[in-house]
């Protein structure tokens, strides 16, 4: 009898400890936060004071005319490029994973090239695209010329920045398609066969809305890459927003506030397409979190006859 008493006792001091159980006081981890918000505290004020930068300068040309006509055409390059980038990566990501050899050939020796090579150089070479074709021809091969036109005529600095942005574009667009092409199961693809589906038909209903989820979250990468790749075009005389603040700044010499112009607007645009991704993403994920979890019973045990 006596020798239980202590085993019981015990066993109330345990429950006791851990119904008072708290978790420690994390120490490290707050000391670690102040010292960060101290230094970002400290270096924002150090530039937030400092002249150098010129804040007056850049509160004045933030709604400049010239800078949000370079932001206009920032934008409009952007969203055409994306749109001719993806929908031509998704016809090279198609072609690369079929059966057919030339269309798989020609699929990776179009990305090969337009990957492998600056993007840089290759604005250039479309702006300069004249030097090697003074006209652009249509016509039967080995025959007669139907219509021909001067390249200059239709290679203009917007023409050029558009083929550039947009090829160089598909290229990685194809890539991120095809991996989240091979991201879902060949099952599916097969059970829509079994179904009757066609293979335009299975990826548009079945496969690429399942591979949506390993699809948007480099796209997004690829569009804010895109917002920033704009700024190249400042060298074919384009008039972005890049191009447009340089243009003040060689007027007024006030070159680090005008540049800061343009990286305030940079960081606004990537700051809304940052919060428009993570809806996306939150829109195809949704259901993949808790639902199984709610989906499955607890297992019961099997009662034994007594």
């Amino acid at each position: 009898m006596s020798a239980s008493v202590p085993s019981a006792a015990a066993g109330d001091v345990e429950r006791f400890d851990v119904a008072r159980a708290r978790p420690p006081f994390p120490l490290r981890r707050v000391i670690l936060w102040v010292v960060i918000l101290g230094v970002a505290l400290d270096f924002g004020i150090i530039v937030a004071n400092n002249p150098n930068f010129g804040w007056p300068v850049v509160a004045a040309y933030f709604f400049d005319p010239t800078v949000m006509e370079g932001l206009t055409i920032t934008l409009g390059l952007t969203v055409i490029a994306m749109i001719i980038g993806v929908a031509l990566g998704l016809i090279l990501a198609i072609a690369r994973m079929s059966q057919d050899r030339l269309a798989s050939s020609l699929s990776n020796l179009f990305i090969w090239f337009f990957r492998g090579t600056p993007l840089l150089v290759q604005l250039i070479f479309w702006y300069n695209l004249s030097t090697l074709f003074p006209k652009i021809s249509l016509a039967i091969p080995f025959g007669p010329t139907l219509i021909s036109w001067n390249t200059n005529d239709i290679i203009t600095p917007l023409t050029a920045a558009i083929v550039g942005l947009a090829l160089n574009e598909a290229a990685y667009m194809a890539e991120i398609i095809r991996g989240g092409l091979l991201s879902v199961d060949k099952g599916q693809g097969e059970t829509a066969a079994a179904f009757g589906m066609t293979r335009a038909r299975a990826l548009r209903r079945v496969i690429i809305p399942q591979a949506m989820r390993s699809i948007v979250p480099p796209t997004g990468n690829q569009l804010i890459s895109m917002i920033k790749a704009t700024s190249l075009v400042s060298v074919i005389a384009m008039a972005d927003l890049l191009y447009s603040v340089q243009s003040i700044y060689n007027r007024t010499f006030e070159v680090i506030p005008m540049l800061m112009v343009a990286v305030i607007w940079y960081l606004l645009i990537t700051t809304v397409l940052n919060i428009g991704q993570s809806a996306i993403e939150r829109h195809y994920n949704r259901g993949e979190r808790g639902d199984a979890t709610k989906d499955e019973a607890p297992a019961v045990p099997a009662q034994e006859n007594a």
